[in-house]
Order: structure tokens, then C-alpha cells, then sequence
């Protein structure tokens, strides 16, 4: 891990202040997969505004030297959510009868990557959240599979799978602990 330059984690509940800087972010981070549906930031875009009226939606980005360098957002699911009905298998009981913190999303710009940024954007946003297991999706071939060993090593577990859209790769879904 490489020491990065000190940012500052802003956290936000309301997505208006902090829309234009997720989505500069956000197109830098996905930059190599913009041109692909899923990823484009017009898509990102809805997704986010889709996501921002959900209960418990959160958002936490990074700064330096005043410009955003990572985020992640989240927002709480219920038992029967959509997000668990294209789980596949069907997940344990233990994830899904309770309320659950789903991370939608979460990168670093490529200056970030291995620096420990993505872990403090990570913990910054759960570490007010009153939920039991966070649930997340990841691509598998994401930094080929490296994205997937990274969530392991902060204790997330495969528990299924899931094609969110037709346009998405088919994603692993992983839990933890909140805490």
C-alpha cells in the first residue's frame, strides 16, 4: 500500500450537493468502461438519482486538495426487495429478514488505487449504519478477479449471484457484517 495524500470524507444523505462531483468521479474511475451500456455515465447517472430516493441512501466522497477522488453510496433494503428476488441461489434468511445495507457502489480514481482510500470511504459509510450485513455486487472479471479478493479481504462472502439489468454482467453478490 502506497502513502496517498490526505483527503477529506464528506458524508451526504441528500444526493443535490454532491451530484456533479459523483458523477466526475464516477467517470473517471470507470473511464476504460464508458463506452460499454452498463457503465455510461448517462446510466450511472439514473441509476444514482433512482437510488438517491431510497431509504437510507448514503454518500461518501473523497477530497483532495478540493477535488473528488472516490466515492461509495448505499442505501437500505427490506426483506422481499428486488435486490434479493434476483439473488440467486435464493441467500440465507440471516441476510435477508432484516433490513440490510446494500453498497451500490464504490471506486477510487486510479491515483487512489492501493492506498487505503477505498477501505476509509468504505468504513466511513458503514460506521453509522444500524442495519446487521451488508450485501454488494461485483463483476468477477473485475481487475481480473482482484476486486472480488479485495472485498474478501474486508470479510465479504459470496452468497450468490445476480444480473441487475440486461445490459450487466451476470455479478457475484457477497455479505458481511456490518461491524
Amino acid at each position: 500500500m502506497t502513502m496517498a495524500p490526505a483527503t477529506e470524507l464528506r458524508t451526504f444523505t441528500n444526493l443535490d450537493p454532491a451530484r456533479g462531483d459523483l458523477l466526475d468521479v464516477y467517470a473517471e474511475v470507470r473511464a476504460p468502461l464508458l463506452h460499454l451500456p452498463n457503465y455510461a455515465v448517462t446510466a450511472f447517472g439514473e441509476r444514482i438519482d433512482r437510488h438517491s430516493t431510497e431509504p437510507g441512501f448514503t454518500a461518501v466522497l473523497a477530497y483532495a486538495a478540493g477535488q473528488p477522488v472516490g466515492y461509495a453510496y448505499s442505501n437500505t433494503i427490506e426483506h422481499g426487495d428486488r435486490y434479493w428476488q434476483r439473488t440467486s441461489p435464493t441467500p440465507a434468511e440471516k441476510y435477508t429478514e432484516r433490513p440490510a445495507v446494500a453498497l451500490k457502489e464504490i471506486g477510487v480514481g486510479p491515483a487512489w488505487r492501493k492506498t487505503g482510500t477505498a477501505r476509509r470511504i468504505h468504513d466511513v459509510l458503514l460506521a453509522t449504519r444500524d442495519e446487521t450485513y451488508v450485501t454488494l455486487m461485483v463483476n468477477p472479471a473485475a481487475g481480473d478477479g482482484k476486486v472480488r479478493a479485495l472485498y474478501e479481504s474486508w470479510g465479504y462472502e459470496g452468497i450468490g449471484r445476480s444480473q441487475p439489468s440486461p445490459t450487466s454482467p451476470v455479478l457475484t453478490v457477497m455479505a458481511r457484517v456490518v461491524r
